[in-house]
């Protein structure tokens, strides 16, 4: 069925239908009801979704059965010591085994041709009733292609790949220990307000090298947990045969990298994190693959549309890798079952799903503004295959787990992704506020600090859909590129290898960069959305990019790194951004602001550089300004009583000038100030933010 072309308009019987036929769509345009027009595409993606769901009820047994593909694809030990394999090739003439177990004779182990280009093998055990092929064996699937070429494939399945010595291309090593890693701690409920900490193994240590899952483990995690970080979101987990690709670009999608270590010592590290109440989530890519053939998907039966689109359909041209086709049974099957594999398998407590733009449009957001022109998320620029598929991983992951987590990295903004899957939606729980980064940057780039508009700062903080969660962030990974800067790197650049010591006087820059660094993430944090996002090392203002060993850079760790050492040496100022950005997620946890309502903002004054609002009965006042102060200030409040200061950024041990008494205490008056009901009188210095809060109010 063709995906329907965007209406201007929808008839009453029409409207009707669709009410009728997706359960919750009246509430969906009841919150929106400017997607009225558009109440048809929901209705329609709606039924092909129930539609395929039913499908796969008639003829897999329900999403459940169909989503354990990784039981029965891939090659298994049986109950009698012999082994069950099992791929899928539909453009294979001939499918065989071979390894170490059989000297590597490409033939003798042939698979019997299945319907629906699937094949299986049955390799009864040694008369000994040993295994034929022990854990730790190297294998190899062999294709026999139609055009009678012989390939040598790693199976789409395979649980763990390694690549030896200086060898460009990774092995298939059979993992299947006698002594599997049994987890010891239970799941943690999903966070009220999720405060992320992206992370990444590799570049986990100071030392110019890969780091491990066990230095991860035993180093890091205590500090993600000091830190006042309830989740972590774990990148470049899948099998990249590319170190430098971040992870992006996937070879194999059930393997847990080796690079960083076992199987075995991955599912540690998320049990590790479970045992300190910490959610994690996977980075996984769905989006696209790489176009590796050797060790990765493509071409893995001979041909161009086993996983993927055939002709120019199936490349990305900007990110030179391959598209599923996800209209096809098998790739749903296999993209399903990875999504539960890693659930079931490793622990994980859910997904941030990367590339999501590109997954949701034909067009792939290349060359796309997005204006919020809602002609734009509606008609035959949708890739409706590639949304149907998002809405059942959606579906299959909070189904198996009600408490798991998934995010969207989506840069176009479409409408109900982050609303449920019965109002028409796609059923994520939170989407990336990808503006906010971008906006930080702008201001840094390209304004004077006098200059900086504080409207805009607060509509690019707050436009996001109601009731559609966002996850806010001042910078990720993307800033801490090559080629990038983290906001650190925008306000104190080369003087942070200079002027750190506090030992020296401040300089200028380094005030500035510490105040405003500062800043940045506290209205972040507060006004940006309904989570928060932190990238490793930007806590503390890490002060090298991140650059990946390659041909470019000499092959060099020295970048790939964080230099956690730096925000524990009490000589250096890192240690004050450090421990702001702790006590800021410490003051969330007990406040809950990321889970109450939207804030009100009572004043974004351009002259004054001032913006106050309020959320979670705390009243948040920011002074951008970079040189004026203000005493007896008035702030509206909805609330009577008395305040105290719980947070302020200019704290002697945030490396701030300690203007502001702690001891002091505001009572607000019933003298109505900006549309609140109450208002009270603050000393404010110049480039500080801080939070009051109402004493006489239970915590």
């Amino acid at each position: 069925m063709a995906a329907p072309v965007a209406r201007g308009e929808c008839s009453e019987a029409a409207l009707a239908a669709a009410l009728a036929d997706v359960p919750e769509l009246a509430r969906l345009l009841e919150l929106d009801p400017y997607l009225k027009p558009f109440a048809l595409d929901f209705q329609h993606r709606y039924k092909k979704f129930t539609e395929t769901l039913n499908n796969i009820g008639e003829n897999e047994g329900g999403i459940d059965k169909f989503s354990r593909g990784y039981e029965s694809f891939g090659v298994h030990r049986c109950a009698d010591g012999g082994l069950y394999c099992k791929e899928w090739a539909p453009g294979a003439e001939g499918v065989f085994l071979t390894g170490d177990f059989n000297d590597w004779n490409p033939f003798s182990y042939p698979y019997k041709k299945l319907d629906y280009g699937k094949w299986e093998l049955y390799i009864p055990p040694k008369q000994n009733k040993s295994q034929l092929v022990p854990h730790g064996s190297k294998l190899k699937v062999v294709i026999r292609s139609k055009s009678g070429e012989i390939l040598y494939r790693i199976s789409p399945w395979a649980k763990y790949v390694t690549r030896e010595g200086e060898n460009v291309n990774y092995d298939w090593t059979h993992w299947d220990p006698e002594h599997p890693y049994k987890f010891k701690h239970s799941r943690p409920k999903k966070p009220r307000g999720v405060r992320i900490y992206e992370s990444h193994v590799g570049i986990s240590s100071y030392e110019g090298k890969i780091a491990s899952y066990k230095h991860f483990t035993y180093n890091v995690l205590p500090r993600i947990k000091d830190l006042g970080y309830n989740c972590i979101q774990m990148m470049a987990i899948m099998e990249h045969a590319y170190y430098a690709s971040f992870g992006y670009q996937i070879t194999s999608f059930f393997a847990a990298s080796s690079r960083y270590g076992t199987p075995e010592e991955l599912k540690e590290l998320v049990d590790t994190a479970h045992s300190m109440g910490i959610t994690v989530l996977l980075d996984v890519v769905h989006s696209h693959a790489s176009k590796n053939s050797e060790d990765g998907l493509n071409m893995f039966d001979g041909t161009d549309s086993c996983y993927f689109h055939s002709g120019p359909r199936g490349n990305h041209d900007l990110w030179d890798s391959r598209l599923f086709i996800y209209s096809s049974w098998e790739v749903l099957r296999f993209l399903l079952s990875n999504i539960r594999w890693w659930l079931e398998e490793y622990g994980f407590d859910g997904f941030r799903f990367d590339g999501v733009t590109s997954m949701l449009y034909h067009h792939h957001g290349m060359g796309q503004a997005f204006s919020g022109d809602y002609h734009e998320y509606f008609g035959l620029q949708v890739d409706e295959d590639a949304l149907i598929y998002l809405m059942l991983a959606n579906h299959l992951v909070h189904t198996l787990y009600p408490d798991s987590i998934t995010v969207a990295e989506d840069v176009s903004g479409m409408p109900a992704l982050c609303s449920p899957i019965s109002q028409g939606g796609v059923g994520f729980d939170y989407r990336l506020a990808m503006a906010i980064p971008d906006k930080w940057i702008q201001l840094l780039k390209e304004f004077k600090d006098e200059d900086w508009n504080m409207g805009n700062i607060v509509y690019t903080l707050t436009n996001r859909r109601y009731l559609e969660k966002c996850i806010a962030y001042a910078e990720s990974h993307d800033q801490a590129l090559v080629g990038d800067k983290t906001l650190a790197f925008w306000l104190m650049d080369a003087e942070m290898y200079t002027n750190m010591s506090v030992l020296t006087p401040f300089t200028p820059v380094i005030d500035r960069g510490i105040q405003l660094h500062k800043m940045i993430r506290l209205i972040t944090h507060a006004l940006g959305g309904e989570g928060y996002l932190n990238f490793m090392g930007n806590e503390f203002g890490h002060p090298e990019w991140l650059d990946f060993p390659r041909k470019g850079n000499n092959e060099s760790y020295h970048y790939a790194r964080r230099q956690f050492h730096l925000a524990d040496d009490d000589l250096l100022r890192y240690k004050f951004l450090n421990n702001f950005d702790r006590d800021m997620n410490k003051l969330e946890e007990r406040c809950g602001w990321l889970s109450a309502p939207q804030a009100y903002v009572s004043e974004k004054h351009e002259g004054n550089k001032i913006i106050a609002f309020e959320r979670a009965g705390l009243v948040f006042i920011f002074n951008f300004h970079p040189s004026k102060s203000y005493t007896d200030y008035r702030v509206g409040t909805t609330l009577p009583g008395k305040f105290r200061i719980v947070l302020d950024t200019d704290a002697a041990e945030y490396g701030g000038h300690q203007r502001l008494d702690h001891s002091t205490e505001f009572f607000s008056q019933p003298f109505k100030h900006n549309e609140r009901p109450c208002s009270l009188l603050v000393y404010i210095p110049n480039r500080v933010g801080l939070i009051l809060q109402n004493v006489d109010m239970p915590n």
